[in-house]
């Protein structure tokens, strides 16, 4: 079957004039994806927009797509912005134009994702070099949203991951119905720290406690800033159980975890 092109839903005309920029995680502090589903516009449009030293991205009258790398090993792109720069600031290292959204492609933004592989080291591209490889992969129903849970054993989040997914109803399901022993792990320097959730809401309560105020209540994180903690925190699952299963089973197995762990010598563990 003959794949549906990009252009084939946008219809552009002119592509010597447009360009497209293929936005990826460059640093743990830029990852594309995660700003687009925590709604924040308008960092994405900062870096769509954004000219580096001596070199600028776009020029005034040009048509700019922006695309979003969803997963750092697959070729897959989701589209978020389709604009006109309406005026050049002649900066670098900065915010380079003004720009105004081109209302007729809103209806794509957050829905069409395309497949593409760039072979080159530049991101930002001429559309008429780039456009008959982008071929439509899927337009969704509705704005694009990778939060299904995956599983209690690939469950592996960062605190701005967990601090969305905690309020979709199929995590809150998930965690709120089970008991089980927890490992956040520091990746500025490997140290770990076990918990155990028993109590009320189990795993999702302990984590609704983490999103409040970083170290959720445990000594050994308390001398943290949350800022370092969003920053450099990953949370996962050791072992869950039903939630009729003795709390001291769980004390228990949250023990081991920290001798097997030695989070307790090499971590934030402090009883």
């Amino acid at each position: 079957m003959e794949p549906i092109k990009l252009n084939d839903i946008l219809k552009l005309d002119n592509l010597q004039n447009v360009k497209v920029r293929f936005n990826l995680m460059l640093a743990d502090n830029w990852n594309p994806i995660e700003i687009f589903k925590n709604n924040d516009m308008e960092t994405l449009l900062t870096g769509q927009y954004w000219n580096y030293n001596r070199k600028k991205s776009f020029k005034q009258g040009q048509i700019t797509l922006g695309f979003v790398k969803i997963k750092s090993n697959e070729n897959f792109w989701l589209l978020f912005h389709v604009g006109k720069v309406t005026k050049d600031l002649n900066v670098f290292n900065n915010i380079g134009y003004e720009h105004e959204i081109l209302p007729e492609y809103a209806k794509y933004f957050g829905r069409l994702i395309i497949k593409y592989q760039n072979t080159a080291q530049n991101m930002i591209r001429n559309a008429d070099s780039v456009i008959d490889d982008c071929e439509v992969a899927q337009i969704l129903p509705d704005t694009f949203d990778n939060d299904l849970f995956p599983g209690y054993e690939k469950v592996n989040l960062s605190w701005g991951e967990m601090s969305r997914v905690i309020g979709k109803d199929m995590w809150k399901t998930a965690l709120q119905n089970q008991k089980g022993v927890y490992l956040i792990t520091d990746i500025s320097n490997g140290q770990k720290y076990v918990g155990s959730a028993y109590g009320e809401n189990m795993i999702l309560g302990r984590w609704i406690s983490y999103v409040k105020t970083g170290h959720g209540g445990n000594i050994g994180l308390k001398g943290l800033s949350l800022d370092y903690i969003k920053k450099n925190f990953r949370y996962s699952i050791l072992d869950i159980y039903k939630s009729t299963t003795d709390d001291q089973i769980i004390i228990e197995r949250e023990n081991w975890w920290k001798e097997i762990l030695q989070s307790r010598k090499f971590g934030y563990n402090q009883n």
